[in-house]
């Protein structure tokens, strides 16, 4: 047996995970360290991660790829489906990792740029970008570079694409849900996941299901096609609990009728549920707030288990942006040159609420 443990340690060491330090889940990262931080540490082996898409998919894409990515580094298999876009084009469009990150993780500022930032946001606490630890865990990933085809070719990566039409069978109403479980199911049986198998040597499956519950996933009806989307989910989770594995799934919420509740039905489902916000074609797009931002990011459902409370994260007015090296998670807070000046001058200004000619003089004045 090729398992190696940790000095002083009886958890066997599995590449690519580490154990949290609150509630002893073994973790994996998302590609995302400051998404990682938010969600308590990581992704548990065992849950599944629903991220409710974006209304153009940009970001939620950019997600999956960092999820992936993540997978390729750390010599994690990768299972890939999709109905909407063929799984090579994910593989081929995998990021490379920044070997130096020191200038990913330090801001810099000119002396211009410093002399507009306040000094109460220039030391403002961030998401943390990287977890304590001793181990390296999560990386940070270049999308003007595609991951080296040396590294694609000798990965693990089981793809899964369905373009025929939709047909009932006993289980869905869709029956591409039961081909795309009957795969997964068959990955984890074959390639010995399970908790109760011991192979030689224990790896983490990660996988990814693009657009989960698209008009191309949709049956006869919209109440039919909930059925499926719910069923599978259902079903989903349930193998994940029993097997080395962790499931992210994006799902077009937005464009989903959600006047049965399926929405919240979804997140009731999953472990751990975010939703993404893009400014793009919004007015918050031209929000002075909003201007060195891409979106906002909502925590529909944090992770409870072996815990009495889901993690609680330090502020729950989430933020994200996408630079060139990396996808970032922050705190949203008041831009310096909104904040002073014109506060200032809107307090100021009292109405007169009498019919008395004096002005009124400001509560501050003495």
């Amino acid at each position: 047996m090729d398992l190696s443990t940790t000095k002083g340690s009886r958890i066997p060491y599995i590449p690519g995970t580490k154990p949290s330090i609150k509630n002893s889940q073994l973790l994996v990262s998302s590609g995302i360290p400051s998404l990682d931080h938010t969600i308590g540490g990581g992704l548990p082996v065992g849950s599944l991660f629903i991220v409710e898409e974006d209304r153009y998919n940009t970001y939620a894409k950019v997600m999956l790829k960092y999820f992936m990515a993540e997978g390729l580094v750390t010599d994690q298999p990768l299972l890939i489906a999709s109905k909407d876009t063929r799984p090579a084009e994910f593989v081929s469009g995998i990021p490379a990792v920044i070997e130096d990150t020191k200038s990913v993780d330090q801001p810099s500022y000119n002396e211009d740029e410093q002399m507009k930032i306040a000094w109460r946001y220039q030391n403002m606490k961030v998401v943390n970008a990287s977890p304590s630890g001793g181990q390296v865990f999560g990386h940070h990933y270049d999308l003007t570079k595609s991951m080296e085809k040396k590294v694609i070719e000798r990965a693990d990566i089981s793809q899964w694409y369905d373009d025929s039409c939709p047909e009932k069978d006993s289980a869905f109403n869709n029956m591409t849900y039961s081909k795309l479980l009957e795969h997964v199911q068959e990955t984890l049986k074959t390639r010995q996941y399970s908790i109760s198998e011991t192979p030689p040597k224990r790896q983490i499956l990660r996988i990814a299901i693009h657009s989960l519950g698209s008009k191309l996933w949709f049956s006869d009806s919209e109440d039919e096609s909930h059925q499926d989307l719910l069923k599978f989910l259902y079903f989903f989770r349930a193998l994940l609990r029993y097997h080395y594995a962790v499931g992210m799934v994006t799902v077009p919420t937005e464009w989903l009728d959600n006047s049965d509740g399926v929405v919240e039905r979804i997140e009731h489902l999953s472990d751990i549920a975010i939703k993404l916000e893009s400014f793009a074609g919004s007015q918050k797009e031209t929000n002075p707030l909003f201007k060195d931002y891409h979106g906002l990011l909502y925590l529909k459902k944090m992770l409870a288990l072996n815990t009495i409370a889901s993690h609680n994260p330090e502020s729950r007015d989430l933020v994200f942006k996408l630079r060139r090296k990396k996808f970032v998670i922050e705190v949203l807070h008041l831009p310096p040159e909104l904040g002073d000046t014109a506060q200032r001058e809107q307090d100021e200004a009292v109405p007169q609420l009498a019919c008395s000619s004096q002005p009124r003089k400001n509560l501050l004045d003495f």
